[in-house]
């Protein structure tokens, strides 16, 4: 095996904070297209129990994968920290780890489709009608797990090598795929929710495919020794990681699904409303999460490297850069929210609505900005078992606040999910300052 080269000093800068912000931005914008494609192509059909199906199907995907997006995030920190320390054969194995995980992951949820799907459409109480053809969707796009999985991983690992341009390429090739195939098999071959479905599956195959062939293109096909590949201690460290990010996940998803469910209890016209400010809120989302992919690569680097100066200037500059544009995400929705509203909905009374709680969906862009940042960080730093005790500490403040606003009603579930963002972020930046200690050595902490 070949000893780790001499790390290299990483000094992050705003190409560098833009170099991977603004590709993975226009990747995030691509993520939710599957729904989307699968909902426009059966909307063609013109029968609504179809596209009902289709749309409630997958929203369960999109919330199922998520749950899973630990692949990502913990494959950019590990590849970023091994990047950092100049060790070419840990970035291989790294990789090869992860995708392991990834597809035992994915065929776990093959194997469990049929109590996991039972108890899905269970919960989503929807119509005889609606749940057959959402569960000719459903066991048709699970059988695309282990791909998505793979491509999560692979998503995370060029991230962390700094080669978002790749990952974006890839994005778009998976939806480009899916939307190919989808129409064909749906409006040409006649396959219905089943073709939608497939066209989902063999767009993330055809991603996981080419994902394979350009990692050995980067890094060559030959593997690190098995020894490396199934180190206990590095095995141990992936998982405890995973097990860490997807905690603080599920937390974040029920937090999401609890806003969702408080604004369906208070009637279709605020659910419609708060539904519509979701949306535009995802639009400053989709920004910040950018930069906090940049913070998750420059900061493992730094960490990688040992440079705790070069860890201060990025996290400096990845806040900045999202500060800045959570601003101009506020400031754009308090201007332009009204005609963004209109252009959502033809309901006059949800228009109305909307309108009056428009002022909470843009105060979420600013405030979100340092949890969105510090996420970023702490998945960087591997600070994973912190990011996750944080995490629910925010959800019990969360909780407490809507309990304690209930009399205000939707005005007080608004100010219970911006409690919930600005307290993650400052729970964050206050620990923030013990962990940077901890993890540099005193002649190279962050100044």
């Amino acid at each position: 095996m070949n000893a780790p080269a001499p790390p290299q000093r990483t000094v992050a800068t705003n190409a560098r904070v833009l170099a991977i912000a603004i590709p993975m931005t226009l990747a995030n914008v691509t993520t939710p297209l599957l729904g989307v494609v699968g909902t426009a192509v059966i909307g063609r059909l013109g029968q609504a129990h179809l596209l009902g199906a289709v749309a409630m199907a997958s929203v369960v995907f999109d919330c199922m994968f998520w749950l899973f997006s630990f692949l990502r995030m913990g494959t950019v920190a590990l590849t970023a920290q091994a990047l950092g320390r100049g060790d070419v054969v840990e970035e291989r194995a790294t990789l090869i780890r992860a995708l392991i995980v990834a597809a035992a992951t994915g065929l776990a949820l093959i194997v469990l489709q049929v109590p996991l799907g039972a108890i899905i459409f269970r919960l989503m109480g929807a119509s005889a009608e609606v749940t057959a053809a959402a569960q000719a969707y459903f066991f048709v796009r699970i059988w695309s797990a282990p791909f998505v999985f793979a491509n999560l991983v692979m998503l995370g690992w060029f991230i962390g090598l700094a080669r978002a341009p790749i990952a974006l390429a890839l994005q778009v090739a998976v939806s480009a795929i899916n939307v190919i195939v989808a129409a064909l098999l749906v409006l040409h071959f006649d396959f219905g929710v089943a073709g939608a479905a497939a066209g989902a599956v063999v767009g993330e195959a055809f991603g996981t495919l080419s994902g394979l062939l350009l990692a050995m293109r980067v890094v060559g096909a030959r593997l690190p020794a098995r020894a490396l590949i199934f180190d206990r201690a590095r095995l141990i460290q992936l998982l405890v990681i995973n097990r860490d990010i997807f905690i603080r996940t599920a937390a974040l998803i029920f937090a999401w699904g609890f806003f969702a469910a408080q604004g369906a209890r208070s009637g279709d016209l605020l659910l419609a409303a708060n539904s519509v400010l979701h949306n535009l809120m995802l639009v400053g989302a989709f920004f910040l999460d950018g930069f906090a992919s940049a913070a998750e690569q420059l900061c493992g680097r730094a960490v990688g490297a040992r440079d705790g100066n070069a860890f201060a200037r990025a996290v400096r500059l990845s806040i900045g850069w999202g500060f800045g544009f959570g601003v101009a995400t506020t400031l754009v929705l308090l201007v332009f929210g009204g005609q963004l509203i209109d252009l959502m909905t033809a309901s006059p009374e949800v228009r109305v609505t909307a309108r009056a709680y428009l002022i909470y969906a843009a105060l979420a862009c600013v405030i979100g900005v340092f949890a969105f940042a510090y996420d970023g960080i702490y998945t960087g730093a591997t600070w994973a078992r912190d990011m996750r005790n944080l995490m629910l500490v925010t959800l019990v403040l969360y909780l407490a606040t809507w309990w304690l606003t209930l009399p205000l009603g939707n005005t007080g579930l608004w100010i219970a999910i911006l409690t919930f963002f600005g307290a993650r972020g400052a729970l964050q930046a206050a620990r923030y300052p013990a962990l940077a200690r901890a993890t540099f050595k005193p002649a190279t902490a962050p100044r």
